[in-house]
């Protein structure tokens, strides 16, 4: 089976890592941390925002059943592109709007995303999504897995993670593995 892999990053990895788990053709998905830095950061040093690197997320799939394209459309509309280090109180380089290519494909398909993103004039501000080459990502600590389906009480997942879930589900809903219906 042909798989491929996204790495992106729209603020607090937990919220985008509840979003894409969900959507058909996504087989996994890892919080982590991307950049340029050293080797191994943990939360507690990507928390203060000097490390290089921002909260992403891997997300690995089937190409034949969701396009890289799909997934950055998803991207969009579940964060603020506008936002330079920050989505909504989170704030830092850490929480940076970033799409990680893996290769010239997927950095021409960003661009293109990005662009048409702008013409179709959907925002009032600039976009400031960065598009970067992935030069490294390494996994998060376990406890930041899963942490929305796990955490579903937690105040932050019901504030902020809710509201992306509902527009997911809203405006994606063809796209939504059953499981996840309703």
């Amino acid at each position: 089976m042909n798989k491929e892999t996204a790495t992106l990053a729209g603020g607090c990895f937990w919220c985008i890592e509840a979003v894409f788990k969900r959507l058909k053709g996504v087989e996994s998905v890892t919080s982590g941390y991307a950049g340029d830095g050293k080797p191994n950061p943990t939360y507690e040093e990507v928390s203060t925002g000097k490390t290089g690197y921002t909260e992403a997320l891997q997300i690995h799939f089937d190409p034949g059943i969701i396009s890289f394209k799909k997934i950055l459309d998803v991207f969009w509309a579940v964060h603020d592109p506008t936002t330079l280090n920050q989505q909504g109180n989170d704030i830092g380089t850490q929480y940076r709007s970033v799409i990680f290519y893996h290769d010239e494909e997927q950095r021409k398909i960003a661009e293109e995303s990005k662009k048409h993103l702008a013409e179709n004039a959907k925002y009032q501000k600039e976009i400031v999504t960065a598009i970067e080459p992935l030069k490294s990502f390494y996994e998060a600590e376990a406890n930041h897995h899963d942490f929305y389906d796990k955490n579903r009480g937690y105040g932050y997942c019901r504030l902020v993670i809710d509201p992306k879930i509902t527009k997911l589900s809203k405006d994606f809903k063809g796209e939504l593995k059953e499981e996840y219906f309703g």
